[in-house]
């Protein structure tokens, strides 16, 4: 139980740190976002250089040397990664971090919608409805949005393809990160290579009423930043189940909403908020269908468990002894 609750509490340390991103990036502005974006990179890959050290876990890396599809495949991860956190760096700074939660509400929608098209799995009816009503709230959007919703849709996409990359890689949250960095890192320290000789770079520039060393700390804090949730994800998902995660994950777009109403003062008009409660109803349809299917599962598991005891007389195990068996 114990282990439990220090397990929710690193899941809501994980996905609180993620809502409020929002808040950061605008504190390394005047920088662009490609700026933010190569030291991100740059000082995510010395942190998880720091994490691996002090944990002594090197073992994983010899083996995978030898799998070049595995390591082409996170090369893959790295760069599409790349492309949802440039895409959310610019969005904040460019005052659109509402249609940014909306990209992570809808993800879960993309990522159904990728199981189908691409690992040929079957939905249920509940799916099939919360697909065609996050369509739906796609379309009011455009709408609001006089657009199509790019930014989320991009955010979404890139997140969900990032998501199934991973899926094929199998490999640990913190390995994974630091495999992706390593991918990330000479072309993101080229980049910054590149900005400093044309004078444009921010790291370590002083000019007053732009840029300052207080500044330099703050781009060398944004690979700390992506690091640490990382690490309380990696200590929650060992510790709660998945169905739990998955419930905590809406937690930072509902945080990146909020700042994006109630700090930013972004504009919500009607038809804003009309595809919004569409996109939450998908969600909430979907998660009662994860909730009822989990305790199907349960069950289901709990009765082949009885069977199974009771073909095997002489090893039977009266019910009331084994409770650890079903709660586990």
């Amino acid at each position: 139980m114990a282990e439990g609750r220090r397990g929710l509490w690193y899941g809501f340390a994980a996905y609180g740190m993620w809502g409020l991103f929002p808040l950061f990036w605008p504190l390394l502005e005047p920088a662009g976002a490609a700026d933010i974006l190569a030291n991100r990179m740059v000082w995510s890959m010395v942190a998880v250089a720091l994490m691996l050290l002090v944990q002594r876990r090197w073992a994983w890396i010899r083996p995978l040397l030898a799998q070049p599809r595995r390591l082409a495949l996170s090369a893959l991860a790295a760069a599409v990664i790349s492309v949802n956190w440039g895409v959310y760096i610019w969005s904040v700074n460019s005052g659109h971090v509402v249609e940014t939660s909306l990209g992570y509400f809808i993800n879960p929608l993309v990522t159904i919608g990728f199981g189908v098209l691409v690992l040929r799995e079957r939905l249920g009816r509940a799916q099939w409805a919360a697909v065609g009503i996050g369509a739906a709230a796609v379309a009011v959007l455009t709408i609001g949005y006089g657009r199509l919703p790019w930014i989320a849709l991009t955010l979404a996409l890139s997140f969900a393809t990032y998501g199934l990359l991973k899926k094929r890689v199998a490999l640990g949250g913190l390995e994974s990160f630091a495999l992706e960095s390593a991918a990330m890192f000479p072309f993101a320290l080229a980049f910054l290579g590149y900005l400093a000789v044309r004078g444009q770079g921010s790291f370590g520039r002083v000019v007053p009423g732009e840029y300052g060393w207080g500044h330099s700390w703050l781009l060398i804090l944004s690979g700390v930043i992506t690091a640490v949730p990382l690490m309380c994800f990696g200590a929650a998902a060992v510790r709660v189940p998945l169905t739990t995660l998955g419930l905590l994950q809406y937690l930072a777009p509902v945080f990146q909403f909020l700042i994006g109403v109630a700090v930013f003062h972004e504009e919500m008009p009607p038809a804003r908020w009309a595809g919004f409660a569409l996109v939450w109803v998908a969600l909430v349809v979907l998660t009662f269908d994860a909730l009822r299917r989990v305790r199907a599962d349960r069950a289901a598991t709990a009765r082949a468990r009885a069977r199974a005891a009771a073909s095997r007389p002489g090893d039977a195990v009266p019910p009331a002894a084994e409770p650890t068996a079903v709660t586990g």
